[in-house]
């Protein structure tokens, strides 16, 4: 039977990715396609001990129906962790529970955005940001990115010349799909456009603790003295995916209309997730596991850039991040990714190309993303060497 979609489902885009993630499952494919954290990192034992305790000793509160803004001991964890790591004054706003970061940004969207509105956002970027941002008829305006951020002189031009701006998204820290990091000088250049404009941001930040070196950059949201930004966590890079805990933080007024919003959407988040990872933060070691995380996927960053430098030929450019799960390259040499991308497989090896992370996704472009975080040192040397024949084939 065929259905007729809504205009509102008519616009999000996820064919091209489904298609690409379809044929990484192959066992013999190596899959440089992914954004999954890396699942020997799970604390596994210490969440099995804690779902088993709270089962037994707080079945109702774990499996009954609880407040729509979350499970108030994680909520208060959250604000001190925040106050703590990232010097963030919480005082003035509030904390809701989300399934993940993704559903904060679904609902803020829903909250703030009619059809016609227009969102900027950093171009490439999230692609289920996009997709929230088209499902509720949004006008996305893309802005080049930088090294070091986006295009700040670009970003107020469309300010400036755009109709009903309402809302912008960002993701300072080792940004999805590049890899890269806005820059101190950036982030406060760019909150003084923010503030200038009363531009409500949605600061997206579920990498940040994923940072090589250990430094961090202080985030949109310690800056903001007028709440504008809207900020985004997640502990689905820091704890594990599946339990599905993210987290909206922001001025009052606008957590309760997002608190509505998430009531409609299921109520609230399920219970047992939001207190296994209370309960992880209390009895163990939160950061200890995170700096695990981190010795991690530095590694493995490494082992990706020296592959590609060995492999891939001349011409081809790739960022170097200094955290996250990302590398973001430009083939040039006019090639088509995504249709390189489907030439792949016969090469057992599969990435996702850029197009799916640009607002216009039906233009053509030479730049991909890798991702090394799931995969051993062996399988990402020959996944590279295994794309850089297949780059070479197309030059």
């Amino acid at each position: 039977m065929n259905f007729e979609l809504s205009t509102r489902m008519g616009a999000v885009d996820s064919s091209a990715v489904a298609e690409i993630l379809k044929s990484s499952v192959s066992p013999d494919v190596i899959s440089l396609a992914g954004g999954n954290p890396d699942p020997a990192l799970f604390p596994n034992d210490e969440l099995a001990d804690i779902a088993g305790e709270i089962l037994r000793k707080m079945p109702i509160q774990s499996l009954q129906y609880g407040k729509t803004e979350g499970y108030p001991q994680l909520i208060e964890k959250i604000a001190e962790r925040l106050s703590r790591v990232e010097g963030i004054d919480c005082s003035n706003d509030s904390i809701i529970i989300t399934a993940g970061a993704t559903q904060a940004i679904e609902l803020t969207t829903k909250v703030l955005i009619n059809e016609g509105d227009t969102v900027i956002a950093e171009n490439p970027s999230f692609l289920g940001a996009f997709n929230a941002f088209r499902s509720y008829g949004a006008n996305i305006i893309g802005i080049d990115m930088h090294d070091d951020g986006m295009d700040l002189d670009a970003l107020e031009k469309a300010i400036q010349e755009n109709e009903n701006v309402k809302m912008l998204y960002v993701i300072p820290s080792f940004q999805n799909p590049m890899g890269t990091t806005m820059s101190l000088e950036k982030r406060k250049a760019l909150y003084e456009i923010i503030r200038k404009y009363k531009l409500v941001t949605i600061e997206d930040n579920p990498y940040g603790d994923l940072t090589f070196d250990g430094e961090r950059v202080p985030t949109l949201k310690s800056m903001d003295t007028e709440d504008l930004i809207v900020y985004c966590g997640s502990f689905s890079k820091i704890v594990a995916p599946g339990l599905r805990v993210g987290y909206a933080l922001c001025n009052k007024e606008l957590a309760e209309n997002i608190s509505a919003a998430k009531q409609l959407a299921d109520v609230h988040s399920p219970l047992l997730p939001q207190i296994m990872v209370s309960d992880y933060m209390e009895k163990y070691d939160l950061d200890e596991l995170i700096d695990k995380m981190r010795h991690t996927y530095a590694h493995k960053c490494r082992t990706m850039l020296d592959a590609i430098n060995e492999y891939f030929p001349e011409g081809v450019t790739c960022t170097k991040p200094n955290g996250g799960l990302f590398i973001w390259c430009d083939l040039g040499h006019g090639i088509d990714t995504y249709a390189l991308a489907k030439k792949a497989s016969e090469h057992k090896v599969s990435f996702v190309p850029g197009n799916v992370f640009m607002v216009d996704s039906a233009k053509k472009t030479s730049t991909l993303r890798l991702n090394y975080s799931t995969m051993s040192d062996e399988n990402i040397v020959e996944g590279i060497k295994r794309l850089g024949a297949l780059i070479k084939s197309e030059i």
